[in-house]
């Protein structure tokens, strides 16, 4: 049986038994690149998945602590609204009782206010009364000294 070569010429039985050899030999070597090939393409798709997933699991990390951060803000200026608004409720106690306690003085000083016009007035009415006991008194007399 003979063999064509590349160039299309019958080649002899010990070219023949080279070319089955060369043959094998390119075609386990193919295989072998194909395996390779194989295998390296699984595990860069698997080092792919690897980085895929810690990638996503970093990620994941990353938000969560973005929003541990953002929810401290936002739960500290909850807390120190609740403060405030404690504080406003203590401060509108503390002024009602203060506008009634300055009521309770104003009426207080009302009281004295009036009392004090009325000692005035008992002051005036008495110097009225004495000048008109005086005036009594003294036509008492200019009509005595006159019978």
């Amino acid at each position: 049986m003979s063999m064509l070569n590349p160039r299309g010429r019958v080649l002899p039985f010990s070219e023949k038994e080279r070319t089955e050899e060369e043959t094998e030999t390119l075609e386990s070597s193919l295989l072998q690149l194909i395996e390779d090939n194989r295998r390296s393409s699984l595990q860069l798709r698997e080092k792919t998945e690897r980085s895929r997933k810690e990638a996503i699991r970093h990620a994941a990390r990353t938000a969560d602590l973005l929003v541990k951060a953002v929810n401290g803000g936002v739960e500290e200026c909850f807390v120190n609204e609740k403060r405030i608004e404690a504080e406003i409720r203590s401060l509108a106690v503390t002024v009602a009782r203060f506008g009634k306690q300055t009521d309770q003085w104003l009426a207080a000083t009302h009281a004295v206010n009036s009392a004090v016009k009325e000692i005035g007035d008992f002051e005036n009415w008495m110097k009225t009364m004495e000048f008109d006991c005086k005036k009594i008194t003294a036509a008492i007399r200019n009509i005595h000294e006159d019978h």
